[in-house]
């Protein structure tokens, strides 16, 4: 009788898809980084426990990070049509059950758990989000148990083997936008073993909770992190006034002089709530109208529909009709590829009109773009090569592989410049930010 195949196996055509989802993921954004990777421990189990504000996009980022195969766990009840269910598992996803879905349910876990020991056991890396449900905010979400029962189970079974939870930061450039940035930083691994053994005293159900409380720590620290309370849509706001101030006083440092601009942003970000938390500690009724303001400035941005990139870019405008002139230039280049890639945009608009969170949009974004866009260029090639003399033909073929992006970055440009001159004849809103900027200090 043949031996099961476990999920953690080699799978060779999992293997190769790995290369195009991988090209296809880093297409998808203008700029993917990746901050922290020597801290991801080599010699022993790695549980991957990253913040989850984006769907199946927070999945991919995590896979790409490096060629080593990765098993994820999924809520369970993604897993109840059989066909979907084969797929997930040919994409090295295991199911779990979460207290929402009834403690009759979550009993059943124990199979998963025993399967996740099992991966770990053959060293390969285990990611689990810990919020157990996504939101599309800078925020965190309460960790569940899930993580830490799976931790701890099998550093008990896996005595000479050190086990390790990561703890990842995500920070998308914009959850909703198609080619935006993402940031990944890997934080301070917390070794399971030690902190067992430091809290040998405490029954297990209270070093959960204190695991818990120093996962959650650490995921803060490696991410942009703004409380959700009802000072969010302000902190934000204010966030995106002064980023570029603050980064320019970061990389005034000797050490930050060569930063990457996501890194200098993300320090810069950090800078700025740090600043309003003490300014409310100190300055209470200072902090109180700088809150107001940013409120202010939020509210009439989005009645207005201008972009937090008109916002957080200083000089956008004239950056931005330098870019338009270029794309004026290659208008008969732009416009045809704009409108071979319509069965694109028409998919992915009926998809969305049958979704209600909108967390979910990029994720359908790639992969429409994953399965239709090759399906095209074959059908668009077909025709170019029956109507065209070959060496036309070819050229035409080739000219439309990059046909996606070159569609949405024309766009996306004249929708920032329409933002652009939006922000530029709202005078109430640019004063709104520059009273915002003289409440935060920028100093070294």
């Amino acid at each position: 009788m043949a031996k099961e195949k476990k999920i953690q196996d080699y799978d060779w055509c999992y293997n190769a898809l790995r290369y195009y989802v991988d090209f296809v993921l880093k297409l998808s954004y203008r700029n993917v980084r990746y901050v922290g990777t020597e801290n991801i421990p080599q010699n022993g189990a790695v549980i991957y426990a990253p913040n989850h504000t984006n769907a199946l996009m927070d999945a991919l980022v995590i896979l790409a990070m490096d060629r080593k195969p990765k098993v994820f766990v999924a809520r369970a009840d993604i897993f109840k049509n059989k066909t979907a269910a084969k797929l997930f598992r040919f994409l090295k996803i295991m199911p779990i059950m979460r207290m929402r879905d009834g403690i009759d349910e979550v009993r059943k876990n124990d199979e998963t758990i025993s399967k996740a020991v099992d991966v770990l056991q053959d060293r390969v890396p285990l990611c689990i989000f810990p919020e157990g449900t996504h939101q599309a905010k800078y925020s965190a979400l309460p960790l569940s148990k899930g993580i830490f029962r799976i931790a701890f189970q099998a550093q008990e079974m896996m005595k000479d083997m050190p086990l390790w939870i990561v703890p990842v930061g995500l920070r998308y450039g914009s959850f909703f936008r198609f080619r935006s940035t993402v940031r990944v930083q890997i934080g301070d691994p917390i070794n399971v073993r030690e902190f067992i053994e430091e809290h040998s005293d405490y029954p297990q159900q209270v070093q959960i909770n204190l695991a818990k409380d120093m996962l959650t720590e650490r995921m803060k620290q490696s991410m942009f992190y703004i409380p959700d309370d009802e000072n969010y849509a302000a902190m934000y706001e204010i966030c995106a006034a002064t980023v570029m101030k603050q980064s320019r006083m970061v990389k005034r440092h000797p050490e930050n002089a060569h930063l990457h601009e996501l890194d200098a942003h993300f320090k810069a970000n950090n800078r700025t709530i740090w600043q309003v938390r003490d300014m409310s500690d100190r300055e209470p009724e200072k902090a109180a109208r700088l809150l107001q303001l940013g409120n202010e400035a939020s509210q009439i941005r989005r009645a207005k529909n201008i972009s937090m990139s008109s916002v957080a870019i200083k000089y956008p405008f004239w950056s931005r009709v330098l870019k338009l002139l270029i794309l004026i230039a290659l208008l008969p280049y732009c416009l045809p590829v704009s409108i071979l890639t319509l069965p694109i945009k028409l998919v992915c608009g009926y998809i969305f009109s049958k979704m209600d969170d909108m967390a979910f949009r990029n994720s359908v974004r790639y992969l429409v773009n994953l399965v239709l866009w090759p399906v095209l260029v074959i059908i668009y090639a077909v025709v170019a090569f029956v109507v065209l003399p070959w060496q036309w033909a070819l050229a035409v073929t080739v000219a439309l592989m990059p046909a996606p992006i070159v569609a949405h970055e024309m766009w996306r440009l004249v929708r920032l410049g329409v933002s652009d001159v939006k922000l530029l004849m709202s005078g109430e809103l640019r004063r709104k930010y520059r009273e915002i900027r003289k409440y935060i200090i920028i100093r070294k």
